[in-house]
């Protein structure tokens, strides 16, 4: 198990994080429609996975509206954020914020995807949750860049997961 902290105490996570070069596991996760979405549905765009406890944190929405400006720019590459928020929930979160650069999916009928992805909260006051991390794949779905925020309070490093990108 890897450990990353909340507010300075350990919590430990479930599974392995893709690192740079592996393929990206399965998932399928739930979209704003209610339908199974797992990756075969962005074929051919890079996609750049936020993954995120949920929206209805500071630090999560931040990071969304950061990743939602920057997409906006980016050729043939989508934004997946990944929470365990309801999908009418995320959704109506990217309407209230004016976002329309990111793809929200919900893990809340998926509990095997934050193992499966190395991100699930083994313990502590947000076990069932997510891990914060950052996760870029290639067209081909292989990863080119990969974040375990060390500190579920602090944002991700943008210009590590955008220069994958480039």
């Amino acid at each position: 198990m890897t450990t990353v902290t909340l507010h300075g105490n350990p919590v430990a996570v479930a599974g392995r994080l893709p690192q740079k070069g592996d393929a990206a596991p399965a998932m399928t996760l739930t979209g704003a429609d209610l339908a199974d979405v797992g990756l075969d549905a962005f074929a051919g765009k890079r996609k750049v996975l936020n993954i995120v406890p949920s929206l209805d944190t500071p630090t999560c929405a931040t990071s969304t509206r950061k990743f939602n400006a920057e997409a906006a720019s980016l050729a043939n590459t989508v934004v997946l954020v990944v929470s365990a928020d309801l999908p009418f929930a995320a959704k109506r979160f990217c309407v209230a914020e004016g976002l329309e650069n990111v793809v929200t999916l919900s893990n809340f009928r998926s509990p095997a995807f934050a193992k499966d992805w190395g991100v699930a909260l083994a313990d502590g006051p947000l076990s069932g949750l997510t891990a914060r991390a950052v996760v870029v794949l290639d067209e081909a779905n292989k990863v080119t860049h990969s974040e375990l925020v060390g500190e579920i309070g602090d944002e991700p490093n943008y210009a590590a997961a955008l220069a994958a990108l480039k």
